[in-house]
């Protein structure tokens, strides 16, 4: 694809996406335009030396749509939409905010489409941001699991990291983020185990380690061994972009064909990123 308003370099053979010569502050229609495209290309983007406060990145991602919903974590003072994901310093030897590969809010009837992270204080070293590639991943496996996973639905929940017996309900645990637990983490919704995107029309695989809990009809023992061997597969060293980060880099990627991981490799070190959504739409099978 040719861009006229922005300068994009590929990052990995997996995707992603380095966007350069755009001012998000002030970037026309266009620019915005591109920018999606890029995402719908690539599935990641990233924007580096753009200093948005909180009320500059809110109203730059409601160009990009509707505030998706954020369920169990409190929105700044500064703008309701922006949540700050904070690691401090003397939180050590403990699971970070989105340590573990997801798809951000699987379990919601409409999950966000884009999410967007802005980096605010970084670690001298590590912190980065894997993302998994689902395209690829659903396109690695054979013509007869693909056939079977297509007319599969999955069962998602927040109630492993969310709900009233998670570990999330321990005040002590992830204390610099600002948490809701409770049993509304409780509730289910299934959606298509293989999904289409809108936009591209390509088929991407949709199951996540922290959220999809089993396969409709089916209990969490009998789902286990085809959701862990899929959960493995799904983040091939060969499936991955990786998200070095710079101070003010913006990165977004496309909620709906990846999956992610925060590393928690910076332990000692305080590290602030501030995180808004875009709303999503139901998913439907590929």
């Amino acid at each position: 694809m040719t861009y006229q308003k922005i300068q994009v370099k590929q990052l990995s053979g997996a995707g992603g996406a380095e966007i350069t010569g755009v001012d998000l502050v002030t970037a026309d229609d266009q620019t915005i335009a591109e920018i999606e495209s890029a995402l719908h290309q690539f599935l990641v983007v990233t924007l580096p030396d753009q200093p948005l406060d909180d009320v500059q990145l809110a109203r730059f991602t409601a160009r990009l749509g509707a505030f998706g919903l954020e369920p169990f974590v409190e929105g700044e003072s500064t703008h309701p939409n922006v949540v700050a994901v904070v690691k401090e310093a003397d939180e050590v030897k403990r699971l970070n905010f989105g340590g573990r590969w997801h798809s951000d809010w699987s379990f919601l009837e409409t999950p966000p489409s884009y999410t967007l992270l802005h980096a605010r204080e970084l670690p001298p070293f590590g912190g980065d941001t894997l993302f998994a590639n689902q395209y690829l991943a659903f396109e690695s496996l054979s013509e007869g699991l693909q056939t079977l996973l297509k007319g599969q639905q999955a069962i998602h929940s927040a109630r492993r990291p969310y709900g009233p017996q998670s570990h999330n309900a321990n005040g002590k645990h992830l204390r610099s983020m600002k948490i809701k637990t409770g049993p509304e983490a409780l509730a289910e919704f299934a959606h298509p185990m293989v999904r289409r995107h809108p936009a591209t029309g390509r088929s991407a695989l949709y199951v996540n380690p922290v959220y999809t809990i089993r396969l409709q009809g089916m209990t969490e023992d009998e789902s286990a061994p085809l959701i862990g061997f899929l959960s493995e597969r799904s983040v091939r060293p060969e499936f991955i972009i990786r998200v070095a980060w710079r101070p003010n880099m913006l990165t977004i990627w496309d909620n709906r064909v990846v999956q992610h991981l925060a590393v928690n490799d910076y332990d000692g070190h305080r590290r602030e990123l501030h995180r808004t959504s875009v709303l999503g739409e139901t998913p439907v099978a590929a």
